[in-house]
């Protein structure tokens, strides 16, 4: 009865290894609540940067659908239009998983052109469809934010590393 038991346990996943990259997405997409103010948009989008750390890091991880609801608490938490994060996010997925059957390597500098082109449809996507819900507004205060996030980039990347030796550690 005891053995049975033990090999029970030994084949459910740990709570740790799916809840860990939810949570530090999240946590990510909350990063907009921290009490700073701005004139213009100055800080990345952590909550997308960690999704993409985590998408490209562990491929196998997450399908492509799993950024819509991620995108949704993105949208939620950062006051964006509803659909918004949930569409671009979504699109960024789909992108990735075709982008992974076209070269035959994969290394750093793909992960981060990906990652760089994600970004930047992203944030130019929403910029261009928060212009339709909420009125337009220049795009140049979006640009320091989208740069900043794409040089940012590898040290999430770092992070998501960190995290995932965390949580695969028995």
């Amino acid at each position: 009865m005891m053995a049975q038991i033990e090999s029970n346990l030994l084949r459910r996943p740990s709570l740790r290894l799916w809840l860990v990259p939810l949570a530090s997405t999240v946590a990510g997409s909350m990063m907009v609540l921290l009490p700073i103010v701005v004139t213009a948009p100055s800080l990345p989008p952590f909550g997308l940067l960690i999704a993409l750390g985590w998408r490209l890091r562990r491929p196998e991880l997450w399908p492509a659908w799993v950024a819509l609801p991620l995108g949704l608490a993105d949208d939620l938490i950062g006051g964006a239009p509803l659909g918004v994060g949930m569409a671009l996010w979504t699109l960024a997925f789909l992108g990735i998983d075709i982008a992974d059957h076209r070269p035959m390597w994969r290394d750093y500098w793909l992960d981060w052109w990906l990652a760089m082109l994600a970004i930047l449809f992203v944030g130019i996507g929403g910029w261009v469809l928060t212009a339709f819900a909420a009125g337009g507004g220049a795009l140049w205060p979006l640009l320091p934010q989208l740069g900043f996030a794409i040089l940012l980039f590898p040290v999430v990347q770092r992070l998501c590393g960190w995290l995932d030796q965390w949580r695969l550690r028995r």
